[in-house]
């Protein structure tokens, strides 16, 4: 199963927002007014985001730039340029965390629009698949996709200089006042079925691989900063006193080298050291346990000139503090500190594989004296304290989780942890045995060592869960979502039964061999618990998930009086109903998808409107191949979110929509 959520967000900070106005007149002729005031400024702190999926090691880009458009008009102002090179950002490592960009400076307006440039030539994607994808998948494990094999869609310029800018109007302008916080979350759905398309053409053809950055791109607000899990940081020291220390921010060189070299940026950041919970310290070269410092009188002096790893979090004021702080005279040694999703949990031999950029297991040996922290930066003291020690702990982690460990010599074969961060609980899969307590997730995976049942509680109805994005009203207790819909939130006294008559559904295609019934899925990030051994982890939320049905051919062409078809499956005797929606706002995504003379095109068709609908109805025809992703309904019909029909030449029966 597939993650479906992901954004780029750009946080406009906070009381960094800082007024550099030299003048304080009116404008009058008067003596004491300036007649050429300064303009105001705020700075901006930014972040990109992105989530998951089982199926890829390495989804890398370059951002080129990342630019804001004023309300009426006027020049588009930059936010942020990228450095010579560019560096790739891996958007896998970022599943649902926030990479710091660095701090810009904008003028203080009124924004109703931005625009992220990609770029887009030849070998500036790099697709690197899983070390163990799904059953089914269009490429081997731990392949990187050569680049005469990926069709970048929509790009612009010449040659040598082609970009993809990727367009998205905010749903609310986002106003940027001096000396006041605000922030812009744009949510880049990097693992929707449209993002990436395998096309394998009869007669084992080459698979070709389309990446459409137009679509999944949607604006969502942020109310709260500090609750941002980000990235750890990698860079070189410039300066440091007793308080603070700051560095210019450095990229890794992609694909991963050895030894890791470094892409050094323009942008300096500062941390600060947490003196009331104290910053755990790793001296890499010492190769000593870690020391708690509540400021960096004892580092400051030697800290200059080295390289170093921050796992940071936000003040309310739109500082950053240093949780863990990591330094050593090279580069390669910092980075040496496996980050990835968890592949497998093996606690017979207590070992954690993580998976690299690369689509490459790295085992880490777990003892005894192995902390594990699970990051909660909105709450400084359990952000700061381990929740768990050794390799019993092992029984707490699934694969997916996000995780970004350190070790004690990474030169060391194999690789000891010291520490493990658990960035992202990540549990997901078909949900069943909803009640007002709990519901559980089952989740088959490609190696069965690695399938799990778990069962979720819900979190207390006192909890505190953020705002609703609509209105900014605090919630409290579990909420959920569609995941095509994520401003419309479920919560309150009704969103546990809402739910459980939500997930109830289930479709039947009439195989004789598995699988052929398909039944809700979705997705959590849980929060530690650990009140309970055997449930120490609560939802405190659920996306529900488009369920991915096998490529299936068409029973029935689409009607538009009914907005629906039906569509059956390789070995299949039922035809299933396919309800589609044509509401403007909400209608279902449908993609034409044509591989014609080698050539894999991909087209959305707006079926909110009439000649969306007349497209559709015309070309979708009894015989179409089809790919669904919808929610399964208690009636036995799917209720489609998304749909591609394929024209020109079908795709082979094995090949899927990845």
């Amino acid at each position: 199963m597939k993650s479906y959520f992901s954004r780029l967000t750009l946080g406009v900070a906070s009381a960094a927002l800082m007024l550099f106005s030299v003048g304080c007149g009116s404008g009058s002729s008067g003596s004491g007014g300036n007649p050429n005031p300064q303009p105001q400024n705020g700075t901006v702190n930014l972040l990109i985001s992105d989530a998951s999926t089982e199926d890829w090691a390495t989804i890398g880009v370059k951002v080129i730039s990342i630019t804001l458009t004023p309300q009426g008009g006027g020049s588009d102002v930059t936010l942020y340029t990228a450095p010579s090179p560019a560096p790739y950002i891996n958007l896998l490592q970022l599943d649902q965390l926030s990479e710091i960009l660095g701090n810009m400076t904008v003028p203080v307006g009124t924004y109703t629009a931005a625009t992220i440039s990609v770029s887009g030539n030849p070998g500036d994607i790099l697709l690197t698949t899983s070390a163990d994808p799904e059953a089914g998948f269009a490429a081997a494990a731990s392949t990187t996709i050569p680049s005469s094999q990926i069709q970048i869609k929509h790009t612009q310029g010449s040659s040598g200089s082609l970009t993809v800018p990727i367009n998205v109007t905010l749903d609310s302008p986002l106003v940027v006042t001096a000396n006041q916080s605000n922030a812009l979350d744009l949510e880049f759905d990097l693992s929707h079925p449209a993002f990436i398309v395998a096309h394998v053409p009869p007669a084992a053809g080459t698979t070709m691989w389309a990446v459409n950055f137009k679509g999944p791109l949607r604006h969502h607000r942020i109310f709260d900063r500090t609750r941002l899990i980000l990235r750890h940081s990698y860079g070189t020291v410039t300066s440091a006193d007793n308080t603070s220390l700051s560095f210019t921010k450095d990229y890794p060189v992609y694909p991963p080298t050895n030894p890791e070299t470094a892409i050094a940026s323009s942008q300096i950041l500062t941390v600060l050291a947490d003196n009331a919970n104290g910053t755990l310290y790793y001296d890499v070269d010492a190769k000593t346990p870690p020391t708690t410092i509540h400021d960096f009188s004892t580092i400051s002096s030697s800290i200059v000139g080295k390289f170093i790893r921050v796992a940071a979090r936000y003040q309310v004021d739109g500082s950053l503090v240093a949780v863990r702080l990591w330094a050593s005279s090279s580069f390669n040694s910092v980075w040496i500190s496996p980050e990835g999703h968890v592949l497998h949990v093996n606690a017979g031999t207590a070992t954690l594989i993580v998976e690299n950029e690369l689509g490459l297991p790295v085992p880490l040996s777990i003892v005894s004296t192995t902390n594990f922290y699970f990051r909660t930066p909105a709450k400084a003291e359990s952000d700061a304290n381990a929740i768990g020690q050794g390799p019993a702990f092992l029984s707490n982690l699934v694969r997916g989780f996000k995780v970004h460990a350190s070790v004690v010599d990474p030169l060391a074969v194999p690789l000891v942890a010291d520490s493990v961060d658990i960035e992202i609980a990540r549990y997901d899969g078909t949900i069943s045995a909803s009640n007002l307590n709990s519901f559980t997730y089952t989740h088959n995976f490609h190696t069965k060592s690695d399938d799990y049942t778990v069962t979720l509680p819900f979190i207390s109805s006192s909890t505190a869960n953020g705002s609703d994005p609509q209105t900014g009203a605090a919630i409290s207790g579990f909420k959920w979502w569609n995941f095509t819909f994520p401003t419309i939130v479920d919560s309150g006294a009704n969103a546990i039964l809402d739910f459980d008559n939500a997930t109830g559904g289930a479709v039947n295609f009439g195989c004789a061999a598995a699988p052929c019934t398909f039944s809700a899925a979705g997705e959590t990030y849980a929060v530690w618990d650990g009140t309970i051994p055997a449930t120490p982890w609560d939802a405190p939320w659920t996306v529900l998930i488009p369920t991915e049905v096998p490529l299936g051919t068409a029973a029935t062409g689409y009607s538009n009086t009914t907005t629906s078809f039906t569509m059956t499956v390789l070995g299949g005797t039922n035809a299933v109903p396919v309800d589609l929606n044509t509401t403007s706002g909400s209608a279902t995504l449908v993609y034409q998808v044509d591989f014609t003379n080698n050539i894999l095109t991909i087209s959305p068709v707006d079926i909110s409107t009439t000649a969306g609908q007349n497209t559709l109805s015309q070309n979708l025809l009894a015989g179409t191949p089809v790919k669904v992703y919808g929610i399964p309904q208690a009636n036995g019909s799917i209720k489609d979110y998304v749909l591609f029909y394929f024209t020109g030449v079908a795709p082979a029966p094995a090949s899927l929509v990845n």
